[in-house]
This record gives C-alpha cells, structure tokens and sequence, in this order.
C-alpha cells in the first residue's frame, strides 16, 4: 500500500480526483440540506434572503464557494499529514464548526438573518465539511478510489432522493 505522502507520477491527478469527489459529496448533503430540512426558511419573506427564484439562479455561485471549501479543506490535511475517513471526518467537522461559526457570528452582527437560519447553516454546513473531510481522508489513504465513488455516488443519489420526499410531504 502507498502511503498518503509518498509521491508518485500519478498523485496529482489522484488529488484532483479525491478533491472532486469530496466537492460532489459536499453538493449532495447541501441539497438534502437546504432543499429538503431547511427548505420552509427559504420560503419566508425576509430582507436578508433573495427572493426564490433569484436565489436558484445563484446556486452555482453558491456550489463554486464549495469547491473553494473542498480545496482549502484538501490543502489543509495534505500539509498537516491527516488521512484516514475518521480522521479526516474529524478535522472537517471542526474546521466547518470554527469557519462557518465565525462567517455567521459576522453575519449576526451585521444583518438581518433569522438566528435559526444561521444555527441551521452552522450545523448543515458543518456537518458538509467533516463529510467531505472524511471522503478526503479515506481517498488520501486507500489504494483504490472504487469504494468511495461508488459510496459518493450512494450518498448524492440517496441524498437527492429524500429531498425529493420532503418536498414532496412538505416538510418543515
């Protein structure tokens, strides 16, 4: 087996693999997320949120700041030395808990957001690093990437999946 560290000619592109793996596992849980457990906050009017539509147009603005996440989070464990799925679920949970628990203590202090809007980004958010965290640190130290493509692609298509159910039984 090869250790995380060890350079290879193939590790750049194994990095850029497991780094979009732990982004497209990143989109998936923040679909389940805001599209189904936080979805009824989107529908009330505040002056904080734009309105529905304007704010569907933005999802990729949104989905691209993830992809800054996953980098910065891949970058992280990388130079640090940390590999392995819980280890890495854990450094990603807390860098999420300590980013985003300081992006929305700012964002209280300066605007109009509902306090549960901000407690459910915090934990959602959080909750979206350590996964992509752990998806980093089993792919920086398995052999293969086949398993966690396949569990990737399980997380998205059943994240989608209960989405599509909450909207459905209109929950919250």
């Amino acid at each position: 087996m090869q250790d995380a560290q060890t350079e290879s000619p193939d590790r750049p592109r194994r990095i850029i693999a497991v780094g979009f793996l732990s982004w497209l596992t990143m989109l998936g849980v923040d679909f389940l997320i805001h599209g189904g457990l936080l979805a009824s906050l989107y529908a009330q009017t505040s002056p904080f949120l734009l309105p529905p539509l304007d704010a569907f147009r933005k999802i990729p603005i949104g989905y691209l700041s993830f992809l800054f996440l996953a980098v910065l989070l891949l970058w992280l464990m990388l130079r640090i030395g940390i590999s392995g799925w819980r280890e890495g679920l854990l450094f990603g949970l807390k860098l999420g808990l300590l980013t985003w628990g300081a992006l929305l203590l700012g964002l209280i202090s300066i605007s109009t957001a509902p306090a549960n809007l901000m407690i459910g980004w915090w934990v959602g958010q959080s909750v979206e690093l350590g996964i992509a965290g752990a998806v980093a640190g089993y792919g920086l130290r398995a052999e293969r990437l086949r398993f966690l493509v396949l569990g990737v692609i399980g997380v998205v298509i059943v994240s989608v999946l209960i989405t599509v159910i909450l909207q459905n039984i209109s929950f919250g």
